[in-house]
This record gives structure tokens, C-alpha cells and sequence, in this order.
């Protein structure tokens, strides 16, 4: 099983997960570049997962269904007009005999989630390399919540977020903690990917212990206080 970064509109990856001729696309909110690549690799629609009902993450659903066919389409309760399969909170399926896990991981958006398939955790906006989605919704409490789902998860998982926000992330971090020799490091390798033209991400669980504040906020006020100063950064 691979998982491969399809780029779209300026910082948008959709993720496509490709096994056996078959693919599983996330959050395809640009049509071209997924029938483009699908076509390119001969490769099957097989299912569509959505985070989040923001338009770069769903605005291609229809034309790629259009191209490819219907095929099961998972999503929360605000993408229930394009969803086949509404999921919420702590829902299990299969997809290709490996299990996925839902979690709720709003604020970002009201009941944004986000998918664990293995060791591959699909966070859409809630979570990036060293950052969080902005709280559109002004419900804190609900990302702080979804913060503390992320933290429970084991180190080794990988963290396919939905956008290249990972540079000016670092740097944030790195502004609050300038002795943080991991978000150093971080940076240093991010620049040689960057440069060399390859995605940031994905990150891990385990890297964003050390480098991602949001991660470790200890209170809704701290968390609060953190995301209004990366807003203004």
C-alpha cells in the first residue's frame, strides 16, 4: 500500500492512498489533477474519504464521481449532501481489510474528521507538521478536545495533513522556542525536501510531540492565547 501527495491549487495535497490498481482519494477539492493521476497510473476510483466540508477539500468530488463512477464516498454530517456513508465519532469500517478509525476533530470546521487507516491518520485542517487548522467555528474547546485525540496516538503515526503550511509552522515554533533544538532540526530538513521539491509531510505523531505547541497546550486558555498569536504570526 503507498500513499501518494497529489498537489492541488497552491498548498492542497490530496492525499491517494494506491494498492493493487485501486485508490482511495482524500479530499479531492480539485477535479484535474486526481483524473489526471488516476488515468496516468490506470489506477480505479475505489472509495473518496472527506474531512471537512471547505470547498478546496470537496469541490472536486463531483466531477472525479462524474469520470470514475459512483463509488462509496465517507464523510461527517456537514458533507452529508455528497456523502454516501455519513460517519461520525468513534465509527469503524474496512476499507481494503484494514480497519479506519473516525474521529471527530472539529473546530476547524463543526464536525470535521479525521480518518486512521493503519498507521496513516488523514487529519484533513485539524492538524499540520508543527501547526492546527484555524478555529473558524470559535468552538476552542472542541479543538483542544481533538488535540488530546491526536496526542493519544501512537508515535510511530504518520500525519497526512491537508496543506504545505509546515515552513511558516516551524517558524512560529521556533519564534516561541528558540532553544528547541527538534524544531531546528525539523526546519533543516524541511528546507532540504522543500528545495528538492518534495512535500514536508508526512510528519509523525511522535515529531509533532516536540515540535507542534498546539500539541502540547495544557489548557483551552493556552491553546486559545497560541492560535491568536499564529493567526497575527
Amino acid at each position: 500500500m503507498e500513499i501518494v501527495a497529489i498537489p492541488a491549487f497552491d498548498d492542497n495535497y490530496i492525499w491517494t492512498v494506491v494498492d493493487n490498481g485501486r485508490a482511495i482519494v482524500v479530499d479531492p477539492g480539485e477535479a484535474k489533477p486526481v483524473v489526471a493521476y488516476l488515468d496516468a497510473h490506470d489506477l480505479t476510483l475505489d472509495t473518496i474519504l472527506l474531512t471537512h466540508k471547505h470547498d478546496d477539500h470537496i469541490g472536486g468530488v463531483r466531477e472525479v464521481v462524474e469520470k470514475f463512477g459512483e463509488v462509496p464516498i465517507y464523510g461527517p454530517t456537514e458533507v452529508s449532501t455528497l456523502a454516501t456513508e455519513v460517519v461520525c465519532d468513534g465509527d469503524t469500517f474496512e476499507l481494503w481489510g484494514v480497519e479506519v478509525g473516525v474521529a471527530r476533530t472539529a473546530g476547524h470546521t463543526e464536525e470535521h474528521v479525521s480518518y486512521l487507516m493503519a498507521d496513516a491518520l488523514f487529519s484533513g485542517d485539524a492538524l499540520f507538521y508543527g501547526g492546527c487548522g484555524r478555529v473558524f467555528t470559535g468552538d476552542y474547546d472542541a479543538a483542544v478536545e481533538g488535540m488530546q485525540y491526536f496526542a493519544g496516538l501512537d508515535d510511530g503515526v504518520k500525519v497526512y495533513a491537508g496543506h504545505e503550511y509546515t515552513m511558516t509552522n516551524l517558524r512560529f515554533a521556533q519564534s516561541v522556542e528558540p532553544d528547541n533544538d527538534a524544531v531546528a532540526a525539523a526546519i533543516e530538513e524541511v528546507v532540504a525536501l522543500r528545495d528538492a521539491g518534495e512535500p514536508s509531510l508526512p510528519s509523525t505523531v511522535g515529531r509533532e510531540r516536540e515540535v507542534n505547541l498546539f500539541l502540547r497546550a495544557e489548557s483551552v486558555e493556552e491553546f486559545k492565547s497560541l492560535r491568536d498569536i499564529r493567526d497575527g504570526f
